[in-house]
């Protein structure tokens, strides 16, 4: 690359240097107009040289990654697509998968930021990420909390909720089995109750009946009341959505159609 290459303009230099001294690792092009304070056109210009030289990369149609924000985030960047999602959904939390390596509740790093919306957005790829929108019902958007990294901050279903989401929509945390492990993983530091009480909430009576065989498959049944546990239930549900459609037996005491073995579904904790 020649030296003209890499040199930059005045407006460049401001553009940059601004976007660094306001943690804007992240921008929107109204930023860049809001910066330079010139014409839309030479704003544009702007934009374009500094794409040219690498210096910015373009995520979505007119928002914007800062390039050096790479390497200054010191060893963080895993996060940096984390930080991405506010820039594009203003109703969101991330979930699922994502949620539980972010929690160390798995090993598995999906290489998915699965979102949780109320809204309908494309399925989009920045880079080798993936981003994946998962839209719910309004009654079942809750249980997130805010968190801050590298000099921005995101929306995350919290551990408990994750856990929730995961039973609900095992396919969206790569399967029954990683909810599981989640529970186990995170038995020192999941509030329990409100691990029952989300499950409740969501008003799909088969995420109780599954996260209370969970418990009782992983020894930790204790942990709720047997006061609030609900009693024998009517009907059967599938245990596994994604599992084979035979039932190997039925749990009357969950109300569970047994799809899966307890070894396959604890297989992890061999490991």
């Amino acid at each position: 690359m020649t030296t003209q290459n890499i040199r930059l303009g005045a407006n460049e230099l401001k553009l940059l240097f601004t976007l660094e001294e306001e943690n804007l690792s992240i921008f929107a092009i109204k930023d860049a107009k809001q910066i330079l304070g010139t014409s839309d056109p030479s704003v544009w210009n702007v934009i374009y040289r500094l794409k040219k030289k690498r210096r910015i990369e373009e995520i979505e149609k007119g928002k914007y990654l800062l390039i050096p924000a790479r390497a200054g985030y010191e060893g963080s960047w895993s996060e940096v697509p984390n930080l991405i999602v506010p820039y594009l959904i203003d109703i969101y939390y991330i979930g699922f998968w994502t949620a539980l390596n972010y929690w160390g509740m798995t090993e598995q790093v999906p290489r998915v930021v699965f979102v949780a919306t109320t809204q309908r957005k494309r399925d989009l790829e920045y880079g080798n990420t993936r981003f994946e929108f998962i839209t719910l019902a309004k009654k079942k958007f809750f249980g997130f909390v805010e968190e801050k990294a590298a000099g921005g901050s995101f929306y995350i279903s919290s551990r408990e909720k994750t856990i929730v989401d995961c039973m609900l929509y095992p396919k969206y945390c790569g399967g029954l089995d990683e909810a599981f492990k989640g529970i186990w993983n995170a038995r020192d530091e999941l509030n329990f109750m409100n691990l029952f009480e989300y499950s409740k909430r969501t008003k799909v009576n088969v995420v109780v009946r599954r996260v209370c065989y969970a418990l009782e498959l992983l020894g930790l049944e204790g942990k709720i009341s047997a006061k609030i546990i609900p009693g024998r239930q009517k009907g059967y549900m599938w245990l596994d959505p994604l599992g084979p459609k035979k039932a190997l037996e039925y749990s009357k005491k969950h109300g569970l159609i047994i799809n899966r073995t307890e070894d396959e579904l604890i297989d992890w904790m061999r490991y």
